[in-house]
């Protein structure tokens, strides 16, 4: 039996940002297979997790979590807002995030 994925797939798209300045202690979220606003409502609150790997091992592991929250939607097109414990690097932007399916409300 192969693995089962208990994330759905999801892509860095950038900060939050104005004409100019760029507010990086938001993040902005493509999740793969949304596409409006109705169907990013079920996403709201769950949990991120932006994996990486880092040059340097600690505690064994090269391989490095930063955690964060879907928080709202952003426009009509199934963008979601995000919030991380530490703001996202912009290496990370275009990178894919993992977006567990809890807390869950069903």
């Amino acid at each position: 039996m192969g693995s089962t994925r208990l994330y759905c797939k999801g892509r860095v798209l950038g900060h939050k940002r104005a004409k100019r300045n760029s507010r990086p202690n938001t993040s902005l979220l493509q999740i793969e297979g949304v596409n409006n606003k109705e169907d990013a409502q079920f996403y709201l609150g769950k949990r991120v997790a932006y994996v990486y790997r880092a040059k340097t091992e600690v505690q064994g592991s090269k391989i490095r979590v930063i955690w964060g929250r879907v928080t709202r939607p952003h426009g009509n097109s199934g963008v979601v807002k995000s919030k991380f414990s530490s703001n996202l690097p912009p290496r990370a932007f275009g990178a894919s995030v993992r977006i567990m399916l809890y807390p869950s409300n069903i």
